[in-house]
């Protein structure tokens, strides 16, 4: 994962009011698998801004893969 990718959370995390599924974009990377994801609504305001491991997250891909890559 890197820097601007879309992603997705795998799971719920209420205490956030996060939940599996939401999508939002890796705006920062601190470590190797630790990020900063921006989750925005349609009109692009957002509505949480949080520091998630990579294990927490699931990479989204919009265009056919000819061979898959580990991310």
């Amino acid at each position: 994962m890197k820097l601007l990718d879309t992603v997705a959370l795998v799971e719920d995390m209420p205490t956030l009011n996060l939940y599996r599924g939401q999508v939002g974009t890796i705006v920062e990377k601190y470590e190797p698998d630790v990020f900063e994801v921006e989750f925005s609504d349609f009109e692009g305001r957002t509505y949480a801004l949080e520091t998630l491991r990579a294990s927490q997250l699931m990479l989204l891909w919009y265009q056919l893969l000819e061979e898959r890559k580990s991310a």
